[in-house]
Order: structure tokens, then C-alpha cells, then sequence
């Protein structure tokens, strides 16, 4: 593996009761984060490759753990996201790098499939500050009831010199949707929209 990693830390979040109402089954979410060496830390470089290769590990790696956290067989995710934060010797792009090129095919690989784009956001900051994790339905980008985020926080990352890595893995949508729009059973599957 190319990526040094120095902490990964895995979360799962289960919903069992909204707004008053029982939700069976539950909701649940699961983050895998990856603390690792940002290797352009602290300097200016056009070539962004090192960083594209350890995207590809991080799919790999944190979408098995998530799918692993879940105790579910990959074809039962149904959604799927990804974010990154960099340390204060990094720049926004070194994030690009990791979540961008690479990332998302050994990740869907991970979840069993994933026509849809994986949603993303990216970040510089410092330890203990929150990474917001998007979430979207792995297969149609229109699944409203699957629009959602979790939150993930490390008190001690990342460091100047590093990148926290994070990839979110859901099992349902949210509890109680209601807004409409296309649902699970709608999809299609033909363009990763529908």
C-alpha cells in the first residue's frame, strides 16, 4: 500500500426512533476514515499522481470496512459517499487528488455496483473539526428519500502533514421520507440519474 496510514477509525450509526415513530427496520449509516501523510505536504507540485493512487486505496480499504461495519453483503448498500480534509501543510486540490480520479471505482466495486456519481465534499482543517459526509443512492442520483450526510470527527486529525480520509456506506435512505420524487423501486438503471 501506498498510503501511510497512522489511525482509522470506523462509526455506525443506527436510527431506531423518529419524531416519535419506530423505524424497523432501522436506519443505518457506516463511515470509515483514514488518517494518512499528505506526501505533498508543505509544497507545490503539478503532478498530483501519488495522491490519485492513494484515492484508489482508500476506495478499496474504506469501502469494504464501511460495507464490513454494516454487516451486510456489498449489493445491499444502497448509498454511498465520500469526503476529505486536509491539514493546514496541504492545499484543497491534494483532496481533489484523493477523492476525484481513482476513488470511486474501487468503491462501487466495495458496494457491489454504483451507476451514480459518489457525492463528495472536501475540506482544509485541523483536529477535531467536522467533515461533512454526503450521501446519494449508488445507483439513481434522483432518489430524493437517499439525499443525506453524516458527520465524522477526529479529536487528534488531521494533523498539518495529513489527510483524513472519509467514505460513508448507507443500508436504507432516510427514516420517514416524504417529499416525493423517484424512489427506490422506480429506478431504472440505465443512466445513473433514474
Amino acid at each position: 500500500m501506498q498510503a501511510k496510514i497512522r489511525k482509522i477509525a470506523v462509526f455506525l450509526e443506527e436510527t431506531h426512533l423518529e419524531m416519535g415513530r419506530e423505524i424497523s427496520p432501522a436506519t443505518r449509516k457506516a463511515t470509515a476514515v483514514a488518517v494518512i501523510e499528505n506526501p505533498l505536504a508543505g509544497q507545490y507540485q503539478d503532478d498530483l499522481e501519488a495522491l490519485m493512487e492513494i484515492g484508489a486505496e482508500m476506495g478499496d480499504l474504506l469501502g469494504r470496512r464501511a460495507v464490513e461495519a454494516l454487516g451486510i453483503a456489498p449489493e445491499a448498500a444502497e448509498s454511498y459517499g465520500k469526503a476529505a480534509m486536509v491539514g493546514e501543510n496541504g492545499e484543497l486540490e491534494h483532496a481533489a487528488a484523493i477523492l476525484h480520479p481513482r476513488l470511486g471505482a474501487p468503491l462501487r466495486v466495495a458496494v457491489g455496483k454504483g451507476a451514480a456519481l459518489v457525492p463528495s465534499s472536501k475540506k482544509m482543517g485541523g483536529p477535531g473539526q467536522i467533515l461533512d459526509v454526503p450521501l446519494g443512492h449508488k445507483d439513481a442520483a434522483y432518489v430524493r428519500s437517499h439525499f443525506d450526510a453524516t458527520v465524522v470527527s477526529l479529536n487528534d486529525a488531521p494533523r498539518a502533514n495529513e489527510i483524513m480520509v472519509a467514505v460513508a456506506v448507507a443500508d436504507s435512505g432516510r427514516p420517514l421520507p416524504r417529499v416525493g420524487g423517484l424512489t427506490k423501486d422506480e429506478i431504472s438503471g440505465k443512466d445513473g440519474l433514474r
